[in-house]
């Protein structure tokens, strides 16, 4: 059994789920190690959020980081930008922050407005300052094994399917979805890692043939109950990255993912809770990217500037 399956069966709750909290909290700890020493070099990490248009959706994954980030010492800056912003505006203020040596992380929150490409926001963050992983060159890197700053929620759900302790080198693994933020580079990291990786999307046929003969499955579709128990083989990990809104009988809301859980539950060996499970450890790999990527830039000025270093502000 594993560390964080042990920790949820001593404290009575079903041993089955994978408490991301937990893992979380795990790798917290290290990222504060990290950002206390470089705070004794006189190097202050400090992550800008940017956020354009409409920031509903995204103001509680801000709120998230701005809070994980204080706890750990790290700085952070929220700026908002109508929808209205041209695009040469919203590249004029990267390419600022790119220049400014106080700012060691930047992170472009979604949605953005459909006038502006993601696609060609995220390559005009420097490669040395994109904590999301997103960068053509970061998303390349995974082609190599360099995770130096990976994709952070496709790295949280490697990171929640290595707590089970199942062995990846030659796991077969079924990827459901295939978007360039979590499908794909998922299918890439798990590769990596030795195992037998299958792809699906909305063009698959016969879904459930596919789930059945997997030892591991992730989805992250954004459609609620896509995944039920009879689907799946018993005693496989379902890592769950789906986050949806639906209603309930009392006329509220609440979130979910893209499996049915209980069903799942049932039928997994382990599964992951919506919330409570990747979301945490995204976060958390964020920061771990951020300090990673400070890191980088002190070394960079060091070797540019001497030991010592001249950067105004920190």
């Amino acid at each position: 059994m594993s560390a964080v399956a042990a920790r949820s069966s001593e404290h009575g709750k079903d041993h089955k789920i994978l408490d991301g909290r937990f893992v979380a909290q795990g790798i917290r700890e290290k990222v504060g190690g990290k950002v206390a020493a470089l705070k004794d070099h006189n190097w202050q990490p400090r992550l800008v959020s940017l956020g354009i248009g409409a920031a509903e959706p995204a103001k509680l994954y801000i709120r998230n980081q701005r809070r994980v980030a204080e706890k750990l010492g790290i700085d952070f800056d929220e700026r908002y930008y109508d929808e209205s912003i041209s695009r040469d505006e919203v590249l004029a203020s990267i390419a600022k922050l790119n220049a400014d040596p106080t700012v060691t992380g930047i992170i472009i929150q979604r949605p953005i407005p459909q006038t502006l490409s993601i696609k060609e926001l995220q390559a005009a963050v420097h490669p040395l300052k994109d904590v999301e992983g997103m960068h053509p060159a970061s998303i390349g890197n995974i082609v190599y094994n360099d995770l130096v700053l990976g994709p952070c929620t496709a790295v949280a759900s490697v990171e929640m399917l290595k707590t089970t302790g199942l062995t990846l080198p030659g796991l077969e693994v079924v990827v459901v979805g295939h978007s360039e933020i979590v499908g794909k580079p998922i299918a890439f990291l798990l590769m990596s890692e030795g195992a037998t990786v299958t792809v699906c999307h909305h063009m698959t046929r016969n879904l459930s043939v596919h789930l059945r003969r997997a030892d591991a499955i992730f989805v992250a579709v954004g459609k609620p109950q896509l995944i039920t128990g009879e689907m799946i083989k018993p005693g496989a990990a379902l890592i769950d990255i789906g986050i949806n809104q639906v209603a309930t009988e009392d006329g509220g809301t609440k979130v979910v993912g893209d499996a049915e859980f209980e069903s799942c539950r049932e039928a997994a060996g382990w599964i992951t809770p919506v919330p409570g499970g990747v979301g945490p450890v995204t976060v958390s790999i964020l920061m771990r990217n951020v300090a990673r990527a400070a890191e980088l830039q002190k070394d960079h000025y060091e070797r540019q500037y001497g030991a010592t270093g001249a950067i105004s502000g920190q």
